[in-house]
């Protein structure tokens, strides 16, 4: 039975959005995946607090804003000390999940749960040196994070799928440290994204917990890139922190024979620039990466990395200065094969990828957000090509300075993270968004950060098509954020929620920008084993039609570089409610949310297939 908790119901007018610029932590990028760390994963315990009545008091004050909070407030982890002490909540006693985890599929009762839900680790610090430094490091909660740490509150961090982390030097106890989280996934007009999505609003920390170790000047960050084509040259920059500057830095690639001695200005940060004639290039074909080594001091930082270049020319997509075609295919970060929800390690992010792989797909769509950094790195290891978005999506608040804040932060984190990553090719900014003034604004600034923090990679977004009003048969790809992106991407949905599948052998369509075109979406629902013919809907039959015309259609589109069609495997969503079809699951994947291949999984094999026979002919 699935029950629904009232903190849902209330989830659109009781407690702000996201923490004002004053409360909120914006972290600097922080490399963190190849550290040893004390992982923080495991059982927590958890109490469900919809009204919230752990973080406020009667009068609806919040406790942490109190200079003596009452001992009531659930961050100080609070024990009776006398039996007539009145303590309304007991950790030790609580309900646990496991981390990293969503809620919803860890527990019937939360299933729709919407709403406050605190957490609590205890962990004993591992011995450090006196000159060292502790960071608590979080991949993803979502969607807002209250933290404290052994009752005094580190931060606030907002935002469902990027990073975080909060120093801890000289906070840490040897035994039995209390670190407490208040989880909050209520949607919010202001937020990214806003209250209307099509997918599951998995809640809690759903992504790794640790604690990292470091010297007193640690490497922070790094990037490195292949900057010229034609000359082969590498150029990069690290960043250490704790600097003052004057401090060295070994860089070394040894299978390259490359050794650099860089020296750190003022600021902790040293630039590098080399050349690798003889470096191998990444590519789907030939995914090589090598071995990056970053020595300061006490410290060493290791990593693996691709070096490849990302170009257009025109309508072509060049990758390496070689013509790309992209056979992609759409991903949510969702594994259900095995009762899943959110994808919780790198052994269920590699089974989504293997079933990429499996269509004879070269690229994958991350949709509709970040995904976790154990996909992007499989993917640099598998050969795969990646398009990354945030999630900015569908309408949101335009007008709204602090969500365009928000918006950045998550834009300037996931670029951050996944920088190195030779697979990631193109930073997408928005999926199906209505054009009006305020929406260019808004993303045109987007743009230009990105932009500014990356250069060595494509922008494109979702966009949507029209008709022509002087004829119907003609589709139309028509708007200002085309004219700053470098591909023309949109989402195209004909035979599906435009006509049916036949209308497909009607439609032109007019594109009129010397740009690459890619698909981002086409498709329709199926569920897996149900059967009938092709005018049957939610039939196997009915779907594989649709792809059939589909991809007839789009073949014929001037400039077309590729499709990532909507989308790998059936996921959960709250607006899929038609019983015995949906049953909570949106059925457009050519999987099924246990893996098992539709009708329409093969037409798009066999299509890749003739594609990538098509580009080697060419070549």
């Amino acid at each position: 039975m699935k029950l629904f908790l009232l903190g849902a119901l209330f989830s659109c007018v009781w407690f702000a959005p996201f923490a004002t610029a004053a409360e909120s932590t914006q972290n600097p990028a922080f490399q963190a995946y190849t550290r040893d760390a004390l992982s923080l994963n495991g059982e927590w315990k958890i109490i469900v607090d919809p009204y919230e009545n752990g973080y406020y008091n009667y009068r609806y004050e919040p406790f942490d804003q109190q200079e003596n909070p009452s001992v009531n407030a659930f961050f100080t982890d609070s024990k009776q000390k006398t039996p007539s002490d009145l303590i309304e909540y007991d950790f030790d006693k609580a309900d646990t999940l496991q981390v990293p985890g969503d809620w919803n599929t860890q527990n019937e009762k939360l299933y729709y749960y919407e709403g406050s839900v605190w957490y609590r680790k205890k962990f004993d610090a591992p011995k450090a040196n006196k000159s060292d430094r502790q960071f608590i490091y979080f991949a993803a909660v979502n969607y807002r994070a209250d933290v404290y740490l052994n009752g005094k509150k580190l931060g606030v961090h907002v935002g469902g799928f990027t990073p975080f982390h909060y120093e801890v030097t000289g906070k840490l106890k040897s035994k039995d440290n209390s670190l407490i989280i208040k989880v909050d996934n209520k949607r919010h007009a202001d937020a990214v994204p806003t209250l209307n999505t099509d997918w599951w609003n998995y809640g809690g920390i759903t992504r790794e917990v640790k604690l990292l170790n470091v010297p007193g000047v640690f490497i922070r960050d790094y990037k490195i890139a292949l900057t010229s084509l034609e000359q082969k040259t590498v150029s990069g920059s690290v960043l250490l922190d704790g600097a003052k500057g004057g401090e060295k830095i070994q860089l070394r690639l040894p299978e390259l024979n490359i050794k650099q001695t860089l020296t750190t200005d003022k600021n902790g940060n040293a630039t590098f620039s080399f050349t690798v004639p003889d470096a191998q290039l990444w590519s789907p074909e030939n995914p090589k990466l090598y071995a990056v080594q970053v020595t300061s001091g006490k410290d060493k930082l290791t990593d693996t990395i691709g070096l490849r270049t990302i170009t257009t020319q025109g309508k072509q997509l060049l990758l390496n200065g070689k013509p790309l075609f992209l056979r992609g295919i759409s991903v949510h970060e969702e594994y259900s094969a095995e009762g899943g929800g959110r994808v919780k390690n790198a052994k269920e992010a590699q089974a989504l990828l293997n079933w990429a792989k499996d269509l004879n797909a070269n690229f994958v769509r991350l949709a509709h957000y970040p995904h976790n950094e154990d996909m992007v790195r499989l993917a640099d290891q598998m050969g795969l090509l990646v398009w990354s978005e945030i999630p900015v999506y569908w309408t949101i608040n335009w007008k709204n300075e602090e969500t365009y804040k928000n918006a950045e932060a998550q834009l300037t984190a996931m670029i951050e993270r996944d920088k190195n990553r030779a697979a990631v090719i193109i930073w997408s900014l928005a999926n199906e968004t209505p054009v009006s003034d305020v929406r260019n604004q808004f993303l045109g600034r987007l743009a230009k950060t990105a932009r500014a923090l990356d250069n060595t990679r494509l922008l494109s977004a979702a966009m949507e098509k029209h008709y022509r009003s002087d004829n119907p048969n003609i589709a139309v790809v028509e708007d200002p954020l085309a004219d700053i992106v470098d591909m023309v991407s949109f989402n195209q949905y004909i035979g599906w929620y435009d006509g049916l599948p036949e209308k497909a052998d009607k439609v032109t369509w007019e594109i009129n920008y010397d740009k690459p075109v890619f698909i981002s979406e086409f498709g329709g629902g199926a569920r897996y084993g149900y059967h009938g013919d092709v005018n049957t809907i939610f039939t196997e039959e009915f779907q594989e039609n649709l792809y059939i015309k589909s991809l007839g259609m789009i073949d014929k589109i001037d400039g077309y570089v590729g499709t990532s069609p909507w989308i790998l495997t059936d996921f959960r969503s709250p607006r899929r409610l038609l019983d015995g079809i949906q049953d909570d699951f949106n059925r457009k994947g050519v999987f099924s949310n246990e893996g098992k291949k539709k009708k329409a999984f093969f037409v798009l094999q066999s299509y890749y297939e003739k594609k990538e026979q098509e580009m080697k002919q060419k070549q």
